[in-house]
């Protein structure tokens, strides 16, 4: 068994669907990429470096259960054929942030089935995320992956 850890910055839109209003559909893009972070003794700094490469491509239907939960499920395409199927654990939360101008949220999921090079795959992926008010979505995911 391989573990498989990946950090990736997503940035792209939702938009409106479903028949009361509740759905959102979210796409978005991540470029190949290292993210850097340095613990020093003023505190804290992180810079994303875009490297050559593919894009992940990410697609998800969100469905809002309440005032800031929600469910969700999706795919997200690492190169040509090679996707992780994923569904939301628990809940996902979205609430008014800090900044006015957006809402922020996080959600966790669990690999339900893959393709290609994740066929047979299992883990749980976590995405911190930002949601403005024309729905541009910038999320950050964290996935850790078991690989047969």
């Amino acid at each position: 068994m391989q573990q498989l850890t990946y950090v990736l910055r997503f940035t792209g839109h939702a938009v409106p669907g479903g028949m009361v209003g509740n759905v959102l559909r979210a796409a978005s893009t991540a470029p190949s990429a290292i993210l850097t972070t340095w613990v020093h003794s003023t505190g804290l700094t992180s810079q994303f470096t875009a490297l050559d490469g593919q894009e992940a491509i990410f697609t998800s239907d969100v469905t809002f259960t309440g005032e800031t939960d929600f469910q969700e499920v999706g795919h997200i395409k690492f190169g040509d054929g090679n996707l992780v199927y994923f569904s939301t654990v628990g809940s996902g939360y979205l609430a008014p942030s800090a900044d006015p101008t957006c809402r922020h949220g996080m959600v966790m999921w669990q690999i339900d089935r893959g393709e290609g090079q994740f066929m047979g795959a299992t883990g749980l992926i976590t995405s911190n995320f930002t949601v403005n008010e024309s729905l541009e979505i910038t999320h950050h995911h964290v996935g850790v992956l078991f690989l047969p």
